[in-house]
């Protein structure tokens, strides 16, 4: 079962028990790094992509995957990274979990998404250079794929941006989103034949459109 640890906010001093996340792993497994009970947490001033992942190998198969930092938000805004231990990064020191992967925060999403991505054989997933106009970008090989955590349905202007951003880099492309398209949307991506994705609250990816139901049975 995945741990808990006490946390105190250095900020305001409030007590805290953060639970590590479980995650997937491909074998099937479900697993979750090992937390550094000695260490004190970290207060994140700013966002760094390389800094919000750590890599931790599967206690069952021995995979090395990359998985989100563990961290808490604060009910007085400050956020913290919880320690690691240093052998969940390196080693087989990871605990078998059978927790879901619920989606609650944008960072959530973008997890879901690159599981996904992973599952349909894409490989090095980063954040992507190119800016989008909403929602976060990830890259792999020959793939730009947006995800938009956003409670209103994303628009015509969102599916078209980036199927151009897509275009001048010369990689296909691919959008998942929370709340869903607008009909406008949905109708010039299957004109584009970009694969649109709903992600539930679950972390599920479901096809919506032809162009995601050929990505989803071929993959990468």
């Amino acid at each position: 079962m995945p741990e808990s640890v006490p946390v105190r906010c250095p900020a305001c001093l409030r007590e805290h028990v953060y639970t590590a996340p479980a995650y997937p792993c491909l074998c099937g497994a479900r697993v979750c790094p090992a937390l550094d009970r000695r260490s004190a947490p970290t207060v994140v001033m700013h966002r760094v992509w390389d800094a919000d992942w750590i890599t931790v190998r599967c206690g069952v198969c021995g995979r090395p995957t990359q998985w989100p930092r563990p961290e808490l938000g604060c009910p007085c805004g400050t956020l913290l990274h919880i320690p690691v231990a240093a052998e969940s990064a390196d080693g087989p020191t990871v605990r078998p979990a059978t927790d879901p992967l619920v989606i609650r925060t944008a960072r959530d999403a973008v997890t879901a998404t690159v599981l996904y991505l992973r599952r349909r054989g894409y490989a090095e997933i980063r954040r992507a250079d190119q800016r989008l106009p909403s929602g976060v970008g990830l890259a792999a090989r020959g793939l730009l794929a947006q995800v938009d955590p956003g409670v209103r349905p994303a628009s015509l202007r969102d599916v078209e941006c980036l199927w151009l951003t897509a275009m001048t880099e010369s990689v296909d492309c691919v959008y998942f989103s929370l709340a869903g398209y607008a009909d406008d949307a949905r109708a010039s991506a299957d004109v584009l034949d970009v694969p649109l994705f709903l992600l539930d609250l679950t972390g599920v990816s479901r096809p919506v459109n032809g162009a995601a139901d050929e990505l989803h049975a071929m993959g990468a």
